[in-house]
Parts: C-alpha cells; structure tokens; sequence
C-alpha cells in the first residue's frame, strides 16, 4: 500500500507547466509540515506534483502560505546531476489537494472564504441563506 496524506503551508505559489503532446496541466510545490514540538521540532520540506485540472485550479487558487491538505503516493526517483553525482529523490503525487485556507490571488477571481465552522462567509452565487434553527 503506497498512501500518503499530509497538511502543511506552501513555500511558494504553484508553479504550472503543460505537457507536450496532450498539454496536461502539471503543477509542482512544496508543503512544509511541522514534525514534533519543542526542542524536538523541525519542518519537512515536501515536494509535491498533481496533474490535470486539479493542477490547473492549484495554480488558480492556492499561493505561498496557504494551508493545503495532500493525499496521494510516494514516488522515488534519481538523476545524475551537472558534477555526474546521482541524486535521489522523494516526491508526493497527489491524486487529491484540499485548500484549508481560502483567499485571493493577485489578478484570479476571488474564490469563497470559509469560515472557522466550515460554512462560507457569504452563499454562492444562485443561493440564499435560511435564518431558521438547525434542529440538531
């Protein structure tokens, strides 16, 4: 079983590449995820790809800072860099990217802002809020 989920903030915004022959979107950041507390504590730098139109809504929606949550697998793999050194790598591909933190980038639309009980700031377009109890 190769499963892995993961919440952290981004170090930088999204970077978006299109693939050659089918032009899928392939999106690439990094999550960094706080490990233990304390004197013990340290920051995992995770780098993290996602194709396709979710990669194309990462791009969209998400900037450095933002909370994400990943769910996906572990991918390995190695180079051999410009000294003829081969360097091993470690990569989540997500197949799912959660934004825990809703905002506007510079020059995209605004996207909804949630609230701190899960519920939106303002109702989506073609909605209307209901002002009754909920009975449970």
């Amino acid at each position: 079983m190769n499963n892995v989920s993961l919440i952290g903030r981004l170090t930088r915004d999204p970077e978006v590449r299109y693939t050659a022959g089918t032009q899928m979107a392939v999106a690439k950041f990094t999550v960094a995820i706080d490990d233990g507390f304390g004197e013990k504590k340290r920051t995992n730098f995770i780098p993290v790809t996602v194709f396709g139109k979710t990669a194309e809504n990462c791009e969209k929606y998400l900037a450095k800072g933002r909370l994400v949550g990943v769910q996906g697998k572990i991918q390995t793999g190695s180079y051999t860099n410009k000294d003829g050194a081969t360097v091993y790598t470690t990569d989540v591909v997500a197949d799912r990217v959660e934004f825990l933190e809703w905002g506007e980038r510079e020059n995209r639309p605004a996207a909804p802002r949630q609230s701190g009980m899960g519920g939106f700031d303002a109702a989506p377009e073609g909605f209307s809020a209901i002002d009754e109890d909920i009975p449970f």
